[in-house]
C-alpha cells in the first residue's frame, strides 16, 4: 500500500495545478495500475503544499474521485483508491456451492402473495400533470405515521428507502459536507455518501441504538444530516429505547435545522415500539418506511413524512412532470396494507423472525457463544477474530457468511470481528449444525488468541 508520505516517489508522480487535472492525474496512475485497489492518497494539506495550489483545489480534486468511484473517503483514513468493482452489497451471493446465510433478505414464503393482490387491483392511466400519490395509498399512510407524529407533515412516495435517503441527502447536502452515519452501517447508506462526495462521520451504536457520545462529537464536527436506524438496526439489529431516544432529543435539541433522517425499514415486522430521535420542535425531518421487508423488495416502495421546507425540495424530483412511482405499485400497496389478511401474515412473519433469532441465540448460548440480543433479519456475532478469516473458516464448514468489515465507515471499525448471519430460513436440523459450527470457530479463535 502506499504511503501518505508526500515525498513518496508514487505520489510526487501525481502533477496538475487545477483540480480536473489533479484528478485527471490521478485517474491515469490507476488506469495504469500504478495506484492499486487500497493505495491511499496524500493528504489533501500535504498533496497541495508539494503542487502548489490552495487547499480546496486539492479537495475538489478528491471530491470528482470520489464522485467517479475512483475512490472514498473515510474519516481519519484519508482518501483512498477504489478497486474495479462495486462495494459490498445486500442479496444472494449467484453461484455459490455454499449455504448463503448473508443474504440480509426476508423470507420469500412469507411474504403475501402477489397474484392473489394482482386480482384486486384495477389500474388506471396516469399522466403528466396528475398527482403523484396514490390517494388511497396516502390516506392509509397519512393515519399510520401521524400515529407516531402528531405534528403537520406532507407525504412523499419514493421507490423504496434508499432512493427516499438518496434523494433527502441531495436536497440538503453538497459535495464535501459532514452527514453523520451509524458505524456500524447499512451498506447502502455507505454508499449513497460515498458517492456523492459527502464526508461520513462515525457515530457509534451500542445495544440502545446511537450513542449519545458519538451524536454529541458528529454534531460538533459540524455534520449537516444524521441518518438513523430507529428499529431492527442492519446489521446489529438494534432498537433505539425510549430512554436512549429522550437522550438523543435533548443533544440534538440546539440543532433544528440538522436534517433527521429516521429509516424504519422493519416498521410492521419489528417486534419492539417505535421510539424517535425527532422531537416535535424539529425543524429539518424525515420518517422513511418502505414496505421491502414485509411485502416484498420488488414493490420498490417507500412512504416519507417530511416537514414542508423538507418535502417540498423532495416533490422537485418527484414532480408529475419527471418522476414518480407508478401509480399501480402504490395501488397493489394500499390494497395490501388494508387487507386484514396480509396484515395477519405480517405478523406472523414478524413473530417468526423473532422466533428463529432467539432460538438461534440460545442455540449460542447453550455452546458458551454470546451473541447480540436484537431485532430484524440478521444476528450480529463477535466472533472473536478478524472478521475476514472467520468468514473463510466458516466457508470451509460450508457455510457463506457477511463479514462485519462490510459494514464499517473506517477500516478496522466496529465490525472488524463480527459477523453478520441470515438464519430464519433454516429448519431445526441446519440451525443447531450452524451453531455447533459457529461455536467450533469461534472457540478456536479464543484459543489462537489466548496463546
Amino acid at each position: 500500500m502506499a504511503s501518505e508520505d508526500s515525498r513518496d516517489p508514487l505520489h510526487d508522480r501525481i502533477a496538475g495545478s487545477t483540480a480536473a487535472e489533479i484528478s485527471d492525474s490521478i485517474r491515469d496512475l490507476v488506469e495504469r495500475g500504478a495506484l492499486a485497489a487500497g493505495d491511499q492518497l496524500p493528504s489533501v494539506r500535504a498533496l497541495a503544499e508539494r503542487l502548489g495550489v490552495n487547499r480546496n483545489t486539492v479537495l475538489a480534486a478528491y471530491r470528482a474521485l470520489v464522485v467517479a468511484r475512483i475512490a472514498a473517503t473515510g474519516g481519519r483514513t484519508g482518501t483512498t483508491v477504489l478497486g474495479p468493482g462495486t462495494g459490498p452489497d445486500e442479496g444472494f451471493t449467484p453461484g455459490t456451492v455454499l449455504r448463503d446465510i448473508g443474504s440480509g433478505n426476508p423470507q420469500a414464503a412469507l411474504l403475501p402473495d402477489l397474484a392473489a393482490a394482482f386480482a384486486t387491483v384495477r389500474p388506471e392511466h396516469v399522466l403528466y400533470g396528475e398527482s403523484v400519490i396514490d390517494p388511497e395509498l396516502a390516506e392509509w399512510a397519512t393515519t399510520w405515521i401521524a400515529e407516531d407524529h402528531p405534528r403537520p407533515f406532507r407525504l412523499s412516495v419514493t421507490a423504496g428507502a434508499v432512493d427516499a435517503v438518496e434523494r433527502l441527502l441531495a436536497q440538503t447536502l453538497v459535495q464535501g459536507d459532514r452527514v453523520g452515519l451509524e458505524d456500524p452501517c447499512f451498506l447502502s447508506s455507505i454508499q449513497t455518501a460515498r458517492l456523492a462526495g459527502y464526508a461520513p462521520v462515525a457515530i457509534p451504536v451500542d445495544a440502545e441504538g446511537m450513542t449519545v457520545d458519538g451524536v454529541r462529537a458528529a454534531l460538533d464536527s459540524g455534520v449537516r444530516a444524521i441518518v438513523c436506524t430507529p428499529r431492527a438496526h442492519n446489521p446489529t439489529g438494534a432498537s433505539i429505547t425510549p430512554a436512549r431516544a429522550a437522550e438523543l432529543r435533548a443533544v440534538l435539541a440546539p440543532y433544528p435545522h440538522v436534517l433527521l433522517i429516521e429509516d424504519d425499514h422493519f416498521s410492521l415486522l419489528a417486534p419492539t415500539p417505535y421510539a424517535s430521535i425527532i422531537a416535535p420542535t424539529h425543524e429539518r425531518w424525515a420518517l422513511v418506511r418502505s414496505v421491502s421487508k414485509f411485502l416484498g423488495p420488488d414493490l420498490r416502495l417507500a412512504v416519507t413524512a417530511s416537514d414542508p421546507v423538507t418535502a417540498g425540495r423532495l416533490a422537485l424530483r418527484l414532480s408529475p412532470g419527471t418522476m414518480w412511482v407508478s401509480h399501480v405499485m402504490q395501488r397493489l400497496a394500499a390494497g395490501m396494507l388494508r387487507d386484514v389478511d396480509v396484515r395477519e401474515q405480517i405478523a406472523r412473519a414478524g413473530a417468526h423472525y423473532a422466533a428463529r433469532h432467539a432460538d438461534f441465540v440460545a442455540l449460542l448460548r447453550e455452546r458458551g457463544i454470546a451473541a447480540d440480543d436484537g431485532a430484524g433479519l440478521n444476528v450480529w456475532l463477535d466472533a472473536h477474530d478478524d472478521a475476514a478469516r472467520a468468514a473463510e473458516r466458516l466457508a470451509a464448514r460450508g457455510w457463506l457468511v457477511r463479514s462485519g468489515a462490510d459494514f464499517a465507515l473506517e477500516h478496522g471499525g466496529p465490525g472488524a470481528r463480527h459477523l453478520r448471519l441470515t438464519v430464519h430460513d433454516l429448519d431445526d436440523d441446519d440451525l443447531q449444525r450452524l451453531a455447533d459450527d459457529v461455536a467450533a470457530v469461534v472457540t478456536v479463535a479464543g484459543r489462537e488468541s489466548a496463546g
